[in-house]
């Protein structure tokens, strides 16, 4: 389970320079039921009660969910496993989903479940992070691989439909329409150490190689991290592409 606190102070910070470019196409097209899918703390939750949208959030993780509702309490709080969701066909006006595509096991099946839940005419946005483009992340697989450390993370199966025309035939497969796919690039200003601390505390699959090891392995690891961090100077680039699509219009089953 996540240390929702820790990813809330570092990889919700991260992730949230993409909200108001994920909302767009929902706030200007009104919608009214916002599904946030793979909601973590919160931050794409926030951005849609501001903009007066009824929301719905549901992530996998209990501590996530258990802090999104605390901080959230005007939002609906489900846990849902992807991709599998509790709702009927075509309940939501938009869906967004920032940054939870890229750890999904099935792609296809996620789609395909997202255009069930969205009402015809409705609108889906989804971001990514370009792998190559991060250094805010890969300073740590540096980091780990300077040290000496073995470090083989699993392929994810999304690295098979990453780019953005590949994202965007998947898109057409599962019936959406009028795909998009932008691509954002800016710098993560944070502190080395902060940055350190944050990600490490956080868990997860990917950095937990780092608290698992002996303490002078870890220590040997963070010397190497502040030492290659040093050279973006407290901003790192990082980049993700965003795509937005449409579920086509139809006969709406759903006249609330």
């Amino acid at each position: 389970m996540t240390d929702a606190e820790a990813y809330e102070r570092g990889f919700a910070r991260l992730s949230s320079h993409t909200v108001d470019a994920l909302l767009a196409t929902a706030r200007g097209n009104r919608a009214r039921r916002v599904l946030d899918a793979g909601c973590g703390t919160g931050v794409v939750t926030a951005a849609a009660l501001a903009m007066g949208a009824e929301v719905t959030a549901v992530d996998s993780d209990p501590a996530m969910l258990e802090l999104a509702s605390r901080r959230h309490p005007r939002a609906t709080v489900r846990r849902a496993t992807l991709p599998h969701l509790p709702f009927a066909d075509a309940e939501f006006d938009a869906i967004a989903g920032n940054f939870v595509i890229n750890h999904l096991a099935d792609t296809a099946a996620a789609l395909s479940e997202f255009h069930r839940v969205l009402r015809p005419g409705g609108t889906l946005a989804l971001s990514w992070w370009k792998s190559d483009e991060m250094a805010a992340t890969n300073v740590f697989v540096e980091a780990i691989t300077e040290a000496g450390v073995r470090n083989v993370p699993p392929v994810r199966p999304f690295t098979a439909h990453d780019t953005p025309p590949l994202f965007a035939a998947l898109l057409a497969d599962a019936g959406f329409s009028g795909v998009t796919v932008d691509t954002l690039r800016w710098r993560h200003e944070v502190d080395p150490s902060a940055w350190w601390s944050d990600v490490i505390e956080a868990g997860g699959p990917r950095f937990a190689i780092i608290a698992e090891q002996p303490p002078e392995t870890s220590a040997r690891i963070r010397s190497h991290y502040l030492r290659l961090a040093g050279r973006y100077g407290g901003a790192f680039p990082v980049c993700a592409h965003l795509a937005h699509a449409e579920r086509s219009a139809g006969p709406d089953p759903d006249q609330r």
